[in-house]
């Protein structure tokens, strides 16, 4: 069965790739984007909507425009974020609360709107992308671990509050993924972050996608109030 999919942060990385995912599955599909919107080879195959999560007005009008164009969000998920790293001793606070409004509350706002018709629906799918260092911590992201752990215990909040409708919240836990965020890391600090990975590779936007479309599908409606690590091992054991 076709859904309406939203997945926000969507032009690049693990978003781009996750709505590449449910194009192929099939589903009617949103992505949000704050600066430059996906290659045009893409936007043509789903709705792009321009949306800044940290501000409330314009996450109500990008849900209006899914809303009117494709149907009621029924599969949310949430990925938009950002990175601002530093050491904590050089961190200002609104370098620490700029991430967080943006990884951590920008995931409540977007929940919120989608649950309120998804629980009209008696059906419905959130799922957040969190990252291995909000579990393990990582020198130089204090701001953005935090803003990562906080989204496990959000989702398992809600995951608690609406299992009765039949929504399931779930979170993926990437470890170190070929995206562009990690092309900019120092070639010698990429070296000792791979060699860490005990599969020994880095990850792709692909395989946390698939993850991500089977926690949305009908064979994970079992599965609620998870994180499912996408890292190689390297992090196992820690959630």
């Amino acid at each position: 069965m076709s859904r309406v999919v939203l997945v926000t942060g969507g032009a690049k990385g693990i978003g781009l790739a996750t709505a590449r995912a449910f194009v192929a599955n099939g589903d009617k599909v949103a992505v949000t984007y704050r600066s430059a919107p996906p290659p045009a080879d893409d936007a043509a195959t789903f709705l792009c909507v321009p949306c800044d999560i940290t501000d409330p007005a314009q996450i109500d009008a990008a849900f209006a425009t899914v809303e009117e164009q494709l149907g009621t969000v029924e599969v949310l998920v949430s990925n938009a974020g950002i990175t601002a790293d530093m050491l904590v001793l050089r961190m200002g606070d609104d370098d620490f609360t700029r991430v967080i409004d943006a990884n951590l509350t920008g995931g409540f706002r977007v929940a919120k709107r989608a649950v309120t018709k998804m629980m009209r629906g008696r059906w419905g799918r959130i799922i957040f992308v969190s990252s291995v260092v909000g579990a393990t911590g990582q020198a130089g992201q204090a701001n953005y671990a935090a803003s990562k752990a906080g989204i496990v215990g959000f989702a398992r909040s809600l995951a608690r509050e609406f299992a009765s409708r039949k929504i399931t919240v779930n979170v993926v836990a990437p470890g170190p993924i070929s995206t562009d965020m990690m092309e900019a890391v120092a070639e010698d600090r990429r070296a000792l972050i791979e060699a860490a990975v005990p599969l020994g590779r880095f990850g792709t936007p692909e395989e946390v996608a698939g993850t991500i479309v089977f926690l949305a599908s009908d064979a994970a409606a079992y599965t609620t109030g998870a994180v499912i690590p996408v890292d190689g091992g390297l992090g196992m054991g820690v959630w």
